[in-house]
């Protein structure tokens, strides 16, 4: 199995950039979500402090072991962890990135695609996370599979971690598992240190942790009326790609014991009338949470989603029925395969299924779909979905957008038309 490039790579020369025009536009929507909604919950100023520091001041993460860059979710992060290094989401929301991307990509690709080697490009990274040792690339979207060798010509060693099309297969499974071998191969390679049972117990127990206070929150967003609103638990997921996992951990076991007593006290952060959006698509990346907000500040409540940088990346936890290392491995690798509803799959089933399921749960009263201009797996993927829930009356907006802020009072005009809507039902319903 090839895993990494053994091409001639063409440097790519670094363009000027103006740190501040970043960290402003990241102030700016930093703003928005602290200071335009009532009430946020107290526990919420660890994460409004945290983008402050990282995204508007530009202090840089702190990191224990060597820094592992990942661009999907699906690069096994508790090997990372069990190898004593540190891994860290490199996927970015920045328009200012988008545009520098613009150099090296097409201009119809996917904006997330375009601002992440925007930021790559940079002198001054932001966040500021220090320069990786190595960028794990998951094979997943064809974008980010070509833009393999991009990161390379911008002087960044890159692992590609060959992940397959379909999963309903024992071959898929098979490859796959191989493929996460010797992703542990080449991180023994950068760390030289060598992979035991018990480091990579340890490294499944720590991200097990956050997954409880994750899905502890996930059940807080399921109450009606809401007692946290959307654009904080987006705030929460994204601090997540880049923070400390055990501080990250406690403060949203801080944030859990928060809302347990607002549930108790019956404070509530919507109306109860506020409709009740599930989200799904592209995905909401800080600081490119426009969409989200829009739904907010239209009157709508966003309580649950569907996408990579939130619910698919915490909710799922690994179950391994024998602590021996290769089962472990083993079991790490399906757990990165098996639940992924991600849309690349040549069969989407199942996240047809997921997304049916989450209306149910979190009482739903519509869907909104984001698709980023340029992202075919979720453009191409959008009739299915629609077809699934038109058959199981379900209402969906499918919005195509960018980083650009220049559509915002358009998506304005057609979210709240979409909420209208959704109120006018609630009322012939009730």
């Amino acid at each position: 199995m090839h895993t990494e490039h053994t091409h001639k790579v063409i440097p790519i020369q670094p363009v000027p950039y103006s740190r501040s025009r970043q960290a402003g536009e990241s102030q700016t929507v930093l703003d928005q979500i602290t200071k335009d909604f009532d009430d946020n919950p107290k526990a919420m100023q660890y994460f409004y402090d945290l983008f402050q520091r990282v995204y508007c001041h530009g202090e840089e993460v702190p990191h224990e072991g060597m820094l592992v860059g990942t661009t999907c979710i699906q690069a096994p992060e508790e090997l990372i962890y069990a190898f004593g290094a540190t891994p860290m989401r490199l996927c970015n929301g920045s328009y200012h990135y988008d545009q520098r991307g613009g150099d090296f990509m097409p201009a119809k690709s996917c904006s997330l695609v375009k601002a992440t080697l925007g930021m790559l490009s940079a002198e001054h990274v932001i966040p500021a996370i220090g320069k990786p040792d190595l960028i794990v690339n998951p094979t997943t979207c064809d974008q980010k599979k070509k833009s393999s060798a991009m990161i390379e010509g911008l002087g960044y060693a890159v692992f590609d971690l060959e992940f397959p099309n379909v999963k309903e297969s024992e071959a898929s499974r098979v490859y796959w598992q191989r493929a996460v071998r010797e992703f542990a191969q080449r991180l023994r390679t950068l760390t030289g240190k060598k992979l035991t049972r018990k480091n990579l117990k340890a490294a499944i127990a720590k991200i097990a942790r956050a997954q409880v206070a994750f899905r502890k929150l996930h059940h807080f967003r399921q109450l009606s009326p809401s007692i946290i609103l959307g654009k904080d638990a987006f705030l929460v997921t994204n601090a997540y790609f880049f923070d400390n996992i055990d501080s990250w951990t406690a403060a949203v076991e801080k944030l859990n014991e928060e809302l347990a007593q607002r549930e108790q006290d019956g404070i509530r952060a919507v109306q109860k009338k506020a409709p009740r959006v599930l989200f799904t698509g592209s995905p909401p990346i800080f600081p490119n949470l426009k969409l989200p907000l829009l739904i907010e500040e239209s009157g709508g409540v966003v309580v649950a989603d569907e996408t990579c940088s939130s619910n698919r990346m915490l909710y799922d936890m690994t179950a391994v029925d024998e602590w021996w290392l290769n089962d472990m491995v083993d079991s790490l690798a399906d757990k990165y395969l098996k639940p992924c509803t991600c849309p690349i799959f040549t069969k989407n089933d199942d996240r047809k299924r997921r997304l049916l399921e989450l209306v149910n749960q979190f009482q739903a009263d519509g869907v909104v779909y984001q698709a980023f201009a340029g992202c075919q797996v979720y453009e191409m993927e959008y009739k299915s979905v629609a077809d699934e829930f038109n058959k199981a009356g379900i209402p969906m907006l499918y919005i195509e957008t960018d980083y650009s802020p220049d559509d915002k009072g358009q998506m304005s005009t057609r979210i709240e038309a979409f909420l209208e809507s959704l109120k006018a039902k609630k009322k012939r319903q009730a």
